[in-house]
């Protein structure tokens, strides 16, 4: 009769030797990965809120009070708030001037910093829309006046109406 022995398998010491020197590096591309993915979230989130506070600002300008840059500023801080993971404190200088506001958000963190750079253009629909009714109107005038009025407005004719 012969005997049965159980085998048993046993790694050898290399197996453990190699993963001692992988698992770092594959935890460390895991750790950059989560740092590059909370990065772009704030990167975004900086972003959006100049890009948001640009807009708001070029529709209040057209207010008869206007707007500050104060207020451009507040308008920035609430719009970030407490959404940032990595760049807690991002800061965002503002300029108004008559044509455009203009955003710029800084943020830093040790050795990394994030710079985004945002504009809107103050536009006037309400007079854009006014003109295009004194032209609506002046072309419905039969007579050649409505040529000379519309040269006074400043708007180039070709021949008709």
């Amino acid at each position: 009769m012969q005997k049965t022995y159980d085998r048993k398998v046993y790694l050898k010491g290399s197996f453990t030797v190699e993963m001692s020197f992988l698992m770092p590096m594959i935890l460390f591309l895991i750790m950059g990965c989560i740092l590059a993915a909370f990065y772009y979230h704030d990167k975004n989130v900086i972003a959006s809120a100049a890009y948001e506070t640009a807009v708001v600002g070029s529709t209040k300008a057209r207010e008869k009070d206007g707007v500050s840059e104060s207020e451009l500023n507040r308008l920035f801080s609430e719009r970030v708030g407490r959404k940032c993971i990595l760049f807690s404190g991002a800061k965002a200088s503002c300029t108004v001037t008559d044509e455009k506001i203009q955003i710029e958000a800084t943020a830093r963190k040790k050795r990394m910093s994030l710079s985004v750079k945002s504009e809107a253009a103050i536009t006037k629909p309400e007079k854009h829309i006014r003109d295009m009714r004194r032209i609506k109107k002046l072309g419905k005038k039969v007579n050649g006046r409505g040529r000379e009025d519309m040269k006074k407005l400043g708007i180039k004719t070709r021949g008709g109406i």
